[in-house]
């Protein structure tokens, strides 16, 4: 493997994980600033210029308050969970594309990590484990409410992901490719993106997204009403700001899924008719691919300060006896509409 190579993917991932924890720390201002737009107040404004020096305010409480252990702790599970959820948050964007080449003099720079043929299956792996973090911090704590609201995340986790995965069953139907790039490339022009021919797939995906990075209305593992805050209830310091970093990473991560999967990705209209080079066109389409990633964000948070907290047994309830049939219809669906065009037309 070439040296050149290597330095290219290093700094790509470099790259990727700083943007991605600035995305996830400027979100936490940008959830308080939606709150206080859609409540009708200002939200943080004393730290710096319409206060954008507040999550840096924010991190360095995290990193000076006391770090408390409980007593009846297991020290090395409780360190081990937030551990376990920031490291699966980041990793989960490996398989994305980003964007198309860059050519720089001679090398032609692909802005994804890794192109696996199995990117849809990586991304349900990730999210598979990410869940074990919690579990591990809530039992860790050694108290009852932390491993009431672990409890939750995992029955919570099983039922959804059951859901998202039969939604895009039906995707891959249609897309006959597990690679996030292919499925990205065959969305070329407005007309062609997925959400055309999968609507209540789409549906589906996105309200099982909400469940599993337990955002309101599905944030039953942390509900401060019942459970004190739920898994991290024992946290303080950097491993409570490590869980809600990896719940901020997540938000992105599934924004910058649902935006691949369903949205073209960096895929933009008349993006061919530009008359510009490819980087230019490259260059623009990462910006549109960013651009759609942040209004499914302010779709996160404009949801959280719309609606209600569901109850728990409403919240089984809809995983299990509503979109889990729905995503079964779909894919009959879509069968059906596949056959009939490949026999008659």
């Amino acid at each position: 493997m070439e040296l050149a190579f290597v330095i290219e993917k290093v700094l790509l991932v470099s790259l990727i994980f700083v943007i991605t924890l600035v995305i996830a720390m400027y979100s936490t201002l940008a959830e308080r600033k939606v709150a206080g737009f859609m409540q009708d107040r200002f939200g943080p404004d004393r730290a710096g210029p319409f206060g954008i020096l507040q999550p840096l305010c924010d991190g360095g409480k995290f990193f000076f308050k006391e770090e408390i252990i409980p007593a009846g702790a297991h020290k090395t599970l409780f360190i081990l969970g937030p551990t376990i959820a920031i490291i699966t948050a980041c990793i989960g964007s490996a398989v994305i594309p980003w964007g198309q080449e860059l050519t720089i003099g001679e090398r032609v720079i692909e802005l994804q990590v890794t192109d696996v043929n199995v990117g849809v299956l990586y991304m349900f792996g990730v999210v598979a484990l990410s869940v074990y973090g919690i579990m591990l911090g809530g039992w860790a704590s050694n108290n009852k409410f932390s491993l009431m609201g672990a409890v939750r995340a995992a029955s919570q986790s099983i039922s959804y992901e059951l859901a998202m995965g039969l939604s895009l069953i039906a995707l891959l139907m249609v897309t006959q490719s597990l690679s996030l790039k292919e499925i990205v490339v065959q969305q070329e022009g407005f007309v062609n993106w997925n959400i055309w021919v999968q609507p209540l797939g789409f549906l589906i995906f996105l309200i099982c997204s909400f469940a599993e990075c337990s955002r309101v209305p599905f944030d039953l593992p942390e509900c401060e009403t019942e459970l004190i805050g739920g898994y991290n209830v024992e946290y303080s310091s950097m491993k409570l700001g490590l869980y809600m970093f990896a719940e901020y990473i997540h938000m992105f991560v599934s924004s910058a899924l649902m935006a691949t999967l369903y949205f073209g990705g960096y895929n933009f209209p008349f993006m061919n008719d530009l008359g510009l080079s490819q980087n230019w066109i490259t260059i623009i389409g990462v910006l549109v691919f960013f651009a759609k990633i942040f209004a499914f964000i302010f779709f996160f948070m404009w949801i959280r300060w719309t609606l209600p907290r569901f109850r728990y047994d409403q919240l089984m309830n809809l995983g299990w006896k509503v979109l889990i049939p729905l995503a079964i219809a779909n894919i009959v669906l879509t069968g059906v509409i596949t056959v009939i065009k490949d026999t008659f037309f």
